[in-house]
């Protein structure tokens, strides 16, 4: 593999830290800018949404832009916006920079395949893209827990600072590996990434996947507060918990792939969909024990993000066969899907905690994922009438 693409890697391994490193803070950033624990959930929330806005609009007016300048171009907003955080003197400004950084995002990822597969033959396209992916992986592995830590340690600004020092690598790696001859697919115009939302089986998978990251974030949200409050662990341990979660994340990301492969995407989210809210219920009953509810986080992660080969298999299935001029977009607008998800479950989490408290967002979540899970059922329910339809008309004729 090309080098540039270890410089891709590492623009995701910083972009996906600053997007989860903020679930192991919220006590610590409530406390020092005097905010509400569900105001502090709002800056997950707020991140997520720029990523979904940024990922279609911004994809579509850039579409022109040569991919190396846009890459260097993102990176640069990234790490302005890690700095404003930094430097943040009080809650709107963390919430504006929380946006900015949301908007690079989402088109960094909406154009890194496209560069992944660019810098490769043909043959290694699949590789290319993973390895780039696995910089999200190794973020939740152990650039959350190391953030979490430093912000535990140090405050909560000298983790963005760390995350804008990584900016800056990554920034510089672009600039020196990344070739400026990289090709570029015809860019996609904003009318037609909205006419893939006019598609009913598309729009039911982005569903599936909006509930079953809403359901799994209005608790992960504020798992730092629970396991801070009602677990009883010191502050400085949640980074250690954290760790077990990435640890654990990273194995079911690997297991949900192969369950995909080996039963079909709609079987396997069936069953990633019912253990994800069997683990939630748990976590309502184990919280209160601190052993308890490190077998439970543990379990958590190995399901919570195991869905999503299986979500994007099946997106790009469906677009195969409702939208094949636009699969590309269709698989685009299944991440922002994810990101309205952990928009919604968090803001939705906020609400629960002040009106239900903390321990009722672990049972709330775990209704969402199953409504998720209803919708993967009807879907399915709906593949095999499709399919059965063909037959019946020849049968007829």
């Amino acid at each position: 593999m090309p080098l540039a693409l270890w410089a891709l890697t590492l623009s995701a391994f910083a972009i996906g830290t600053t997007e989860f490193v903020i679930v192991g803070l919220i006590p610590t950033v409530a406390a020092s800018l005097g905010v509400s624990l569900p105001s502090a959930g709002l800056l997950v929330s707020l991140y997520a949404l720029g990523v979904a806005v940024g990922a279609p609009l911004l994809t579509a007016l850039t579409g022109r832009v040569p991919r190396k300048p846009l890459l260097l171009g993102l990176m640069a907003l990234f790490t302005l916006g890690n700095l404003v955080a930094w430097l943040a003197p009080g809650y709107q400004a963390l919430m504006a920079a929380r946006v900015l950084t949301g908007l690079a995002h989402g088109v960094f990822f909406s154009i890194g395949s496209t560069i992944a597969t660019g810098l490769v033959s043909k043959d290694k396209a699949a590789s290319a893209i993973a390895l780039m992916f696995s910089g999200l992986t190794v973020a939740l592995v152990t650039g959350v827990p190391l953030g979490t830590f430093i912000g535990q340690t140090l405050g909560w600004q000298a983790t963005f600072l760390a995350v804008s020092m990584l900016g800056v690598l990554a920034f510089i790696g672009s600039l020196l590996l990344v070739p400026r001859d990289i090709p570029q697919p015809p860019p996609a115009s904003l009318a037609a990434q909205l006419a893939v939302l006019k598609r009913p089986r598309l729009l039911l998978v982005y569903a599936m996947t909006a509930l079953g990251y809403g359901g799994s974030f209005i608790a992960f949200t504020y798992l730092a507060p629970i396991l801070e409050q009602v677990s009883g662990f010191a502050p400085s341990r949640v980074g250690l918990v954290m760790l077990v979660y990435g640890v654990s994340v990273a194995v079911g990301n690997i297991w949900g792939g192969r369950l995909a492969d080996r039963k079909g995407p709609v079987r396997a989210l069936q069953l990633i969909f019912g253990l994800l809210a069997l683990v939630l219920l748990a976590l309502s009953f184990t919280a209160p024990s601190p052993a308890w509810v490190l077998v439970t986080v543990l379990a958590w992660g190995a399901v919570a993000f195991g869905n999503v080969a299986g979500l994007q298999l099946y997106v790009v299935r469906q677009a195969e066969r409702d939208a094949p001029q636009a699969v590309n977009v269709a698989s685009g607008l299944n991440i922002a899907a994810f990101n309205v998800g952990i928009a919604g479950g968090a803001w939705a989490g906020g609400w629960v905690v002040a009106e239900l408290g903390l321990l009722a967002t672990p049972w709330i979540g775990a209704l969402v994922v199953l409504a998720a899970l209803g919708l993967t059922t009807w879907s399915g329910v709906l593949d095999r009438r499709a399919a059965r339809a063909p037959t019946m008309c020849s049968q007829a004729v």
